[in-house]
């Protein structure tokens, strides 16, 4: 049975800094994400995982969107080193992709850090053993499927079961699913499935994905931030299936009403990805204040 992702429980999952936090202790996230063809999916998810709060953002990646991730967000590190998580795949085709990139990121899919997969990163997570969440639209899920052996099923119109599609899919290749839309299904590989509705249809718009992407992979970075300042361990180590699927409804709830409070901004009228992006900081705080 399908667990409904309420405002308590997002709260629950989220955790205020401490005056003994660091940078590291808050999280660091790395960003493999973008291209010289859609560079703004990097400036989106950076934007986002900034404004979701954690310690720092790496962003690794070609040079016009690292370049544009500067001048949005100068907080930025464009320089490799120390995360305690991934973001990869968003603004990315996978038929454009060097064998040095792909090297890379199946490098990150076979460690043990954490990875949010996206968009033109999907292909690679059959095999993987990181713990992975991936984030699809229906036709990505689809692929995935497909990928992973499974029946071909309709996953729009009535009667579609987009659950059991997310579970059979999250035991199939033994990662924690997000499949995105109007009501977001989170499954992982045990079965546990939690939903979250969108407060708003103003986001289903371009870029939208890139941004629930960026909060995502920053409260999964955030956690095993927390888990290594409490305990002195590995926090990847400690985010298993069941924390990686309360991590992502949690980011899915932000997302959604992040939106939703940048259409009230607005009259209740349309937004954009970046508007999202720009009023995730005020949800979170909502949250905590609860």
């Amino acid at each position: 049975m399908a667990l409904e992702w309420t405002a308590e429980q997002a709260a629950g999952v989220l955790r205020m800094p401490t005056a003994s936090d660091d940078k590291y202790s808050r999280g660091v996230l790395g960003v493999r994400t973008g291209s010289d063809r859609y560079p703004g999916a990097a400036v989106l998810g950076v934007e986002a995982a900034h404004r979701t709060g954690l310690g720092m953002v790496r962003y690794l990646g070609d040079e016009r969107p690292t370049a544009l991730v500067l001048a949005r967000r100068p907080e930025t590190v464009s320089a490799d080193g120390r995360v305690q998580a991934w973001l990869i795949g968003s603004g990315t085709d996978a038929s454009e992709r060097s064998a040095a990139d792909t090297a890379a990121l199946r490098e990150l899919l076979a460690g043990s850090m954490p990875v949010v997969v996206d968009a033109g990163a999907l292909d690679l997570v059959p095999g993987a053993v990181a713990p992975v969440v991936v984030t699809p639209h229906d036709r990505e899920l689809a692929r995935l499927r497909e990928a992973a052996g499974l029946p071909e099923i309709s996953l729009t119109g009535p009667g579609a079961d987009r659950e059991g599609a997310a579970v059979d899919t999250a035991a199939a290749l033994g990662v924690t699913v997000l499949v995105k839309g109007s009501r977001t299904v989170v499954a992982t590989p045990a079965g546990r499935v939690r939903t979250v509705v969108s407060p708003t249809a103003w986001l289903a718009a371009a870029g939208t994905g890139d941004v629930l992407g960026g909060i995502l992979g920053a409260l999964v970075a955030g956690a095993a931030g927390a888990v290594e300042a409490d305990a002195g361990a590995d926090g990847s180590a400690a985010l298993d299936a069941d924390t990686l699927g309360a991590l992502a409804a949690t980011a899915a709830y932000v997302h959604g009403h992040a939106a939703a409070a940048a259409s009230a901004a607005r009259s209740g009228g349309p937004i954009t990805a970046l508007d999202v992006a720009e009023s995730v900081a005020s949800v979170i705080g909502t949250l905590l204040a609860r």
